[in-house]
C-alpha cells in the first residue's frame, strides 16, 4: 500500500539551517501548487537590486504610488528569473479579472501576465502584492525526497508573514509559526 500524498499548497517551506543548496539557504518560499507531477513556490524573503518602479519602466509602464514604487522586487527563484510572478490577494470570490492567475486554495493567487501590473499603474489591482522574478520548481517527487532528508520545515501559511512582515524578520516569524525558536535549531540533520 503506498503512502498518503502530502499537498503543501498554501504552505510555508522553511529551509533548515545547514542547507546545502546556496539558492535556497535562509529561505521561506511560499507553496503556490503541489501535485503529483511537482510543486511551484516563490521565494518571499529575498529581495533583489530591483524596486517595482524599476520594473514598471522596463515594461514601459508608469506607477504613481510611490509606497508601491519602493517595494522590492524578489528572487522567486531559479527557475524562468526573466519572467515575473505577482503574488497576490484575491480579488473577491469571483474569478481573477487577469489572463493567467492560479488561485491557491487559502486566499491569495500568482498572476504572470502583464495586466495585474496594468491594473496597478492605474491605481486598480490587488492591495497587498509580493513580485518576484523567478519561481522554485521541484519535479515528481523531488519536494517529498528533500523534506524526507530534513532539508525543509513546512507550515500553514500565514498571509501577514508575506505581506507585514519586514523582510529581515520573514524567515523567524514563519518559524514561530511551528512554535520553533530560529536559534535552538542545529546545523546537523538528525532521525530518530
Amino acid at each position: 500500500m503506498s503512502a498518503a500524498r502530502i499537498n503543501l499548497t498554501n504552505q510555508f517551506l522553511i529551509a533548515m539551517p545547514g542547507m546545502a543548496d546556496d539558492t535556497f539557504a535562509g529561505s521561506v518560499v511560499y507553496l503556490c501548487e503541489h501535485t503529483e507531477k511537482g510543486a511551484l513556490g516563490l521565494v518571499i524573503n529575498k529581495p533583489i537590486d530591483i524596486k517595482l518602479k524599476n520594473l514598471f519602466e522596463k515594461v514601459e509602464l508608469s506607477l504613481d504610488s510611490t509606497e508601491l514604487g519602493e517595494q522590492p522586487v524578489f528572487f522567486g527563484g531559479p527557475v524562468q528569473t526573466e519572467r515575473g510572478f505577482v503574488l497576490h490577494d484575491k480579488l473577491g470570490d469571483d474569478d481573477s479579472p487577469y489572463s493567467s492567475t492560479l488561485s491557491i486554495p487559502g486566499g491569495l493567487a500568482m498572476t504572470t501576465s502583464k495586466d495585474v501590473l496594468e491594473a496597478l499603474s492605474h491605481g486598480a489591482g490587488p492591495k497587498r502584492l509580493l513580485v518576484t522574478l523567478g519561481y522554485s520548481g521541484w519535479g515528481a517527487g523531488q519536494l517529498e525526497d528533500e523534506i524526507g532528508r530534513n532539508g525543509w520545515l513546512n507550515v500553514d501559511a500565514a498571509p501577514e508573514v508575506i505581506f507585514d512582515t519586514p523582510v529581515g524578520e520573514r524567515y523567524d516569524r514563519a518559524l514561530s509559526l511551528l512554535g520553533i525558536d530560529p536559534r535552538m535549531l542545529s546545523q546537523e540533520a538528525g532521525h530518530a
